[in-house]
């Protein structure tokens, strides 16, 4: 190596080692978080107009009484974009600070430009880096992990973390065990730069044993090889994923609690997804949470939104009051795969 490539090595390594000391003192928080629901609310009466149930049945079985459905024109995207306007707004910031959108989504059926790009557009973040996540109900926990990696890296500098669904595209609204469950909207945080840990590290997986608990009936290959076929509506083993998530949720919530470093009592709200009501309230019993903690239960009023449920839930806590700014917050996502995600974080 001739001396002139030994010193732009030796220059090159010591940029690197003062880049990895001056990254090793970064890390990232939720600076803000806002949430959009459309307008249309559906009840438990107008979905049992197309099945064999009663309102009842519904409320008693998931606890959901109530849960919105977008119209034409409120797509993935734009929901999305109404999500993170609210969220750059509370954190003080605006489109052309952010440096990348992650868009969770598992029911977006226009697949080019993907989802997160379109949403940029409509937000005006028009220079920001976006890629879609799927990753199911687990996806916005999976997107925190990654934009906390990708801020303490100084990869990007603020992310917009965005869970957006309309399950109502995806579920057959005559299926007696899907129909009553999911609805539509969008959440989205902001993640920035931090002195302090505000995103703990996600304890996070999949359990490949179940891998068809949840899934879409066919392929969308199938309308174009027959265009009479079924339209590929999701479909969805309850007992089997019922018991998983009794048996797996407060395992990983407790794992995820060490490692953050904090128990039960640190926390001061616990927002998992919102599947059911049954196994909200299961988790809670098994890890034992202290009367003190605040538990998102927004699943009555917004059913089953996949990806959104959390921000949906979060945001939800903190407009009423009821989680402070700073405050420890334990987030749970699990769904289809079955994929599961786990995290400490602080609220914003």
């Amino acid at each position: 190596m001739t001396p002139g490539r030994v010193y732009y090595a030796i220059g090159l390594m010591a940029s690197m080692a003062t880049e990895i000391r001056s990254t090793s003192s970064r890390f990232a928080r939720p600076l803000g978080i806002g949430s959009y629901r459309p307008g249309h609310v559906v009840s438990n009466d107008e979905i049992c107009r197309l099945i064999d149930s009663d309102s009842k049945w519904i409320e008693t079985r998931s606890g959901i009484v109530t849960r919105h459905f977008a119209d034409e024109d409120e797509s993935i995207p734009v929901m999305g974009a109404r999500a993170a306007e609210k969220a750059l707004s509370a954190a003080g910031l605006t489109p052309a600070d952010v440096s990348c959108v992650i868009l969770a989504t598992m029911s977006y059926l226009h697949q080019a430009p993907p989802a997160a790009a379109a949403c940029a557009f409509e937000l005006g973040a028009n220079r920001a880096a976006t890629f879609d996540l799927g990753a199911a109900c687990a996806g916005f926990s999976h997107g925190l992990a990654l934009a906390s990696g990708l801020v303490a890296s100084r990869q990007a500098e603020h992310v917009l973390v965005i869970g957006a669904e309309r399950m109502s595209d995806i579920v057959n609204p005559r299926d007696r065990s899907t129909a009553f469950i999911f609805g539509d909207g969008a959440g989205a945080a902001v993640v920035g730069p931090s002195e302090e840990p505000g995103i703990g590290r996600a304890v996070w997986g999949t359990d490949t044993g179940h891998l068809h608990a949840i899934e879409q009936s066919t392929s969308f290959a199938e309308l174009r090889r027959d265009p009479q076929a079924p339209w590929p509506y999701l479909e969805m083993a309850g007992p089997e994923v019922f018991r998983w998530a009794i048996g797996t949720i407060a395992d990983v919530c407790d794992r995820a609690l060490r490692a953050a470093g904090v128990t039960a009592r640190d926390i001061e709200a616990f927002v998992p997804h919102q599947a059911n009501m049954r196994i909200i309230d299961a988790a809670v019993k098994a890890m034992n949470l202290p009367s003190s903690v605040e538990v998102a239960r927004t699943v009555a009023q917004d059913g089953n939104v996949s990806a959104a449920s959390i921000p949906l839930a979060l945001d939800s806590l903190i407009s009423a009051g009821r989680v402070r700014r700073g405050a420890l917050v334990l987030t749970a996502g699990f769904g289809s795969g079955l994929s599961y995600s786990a995290q400490v974080i602080t609220a914003p």
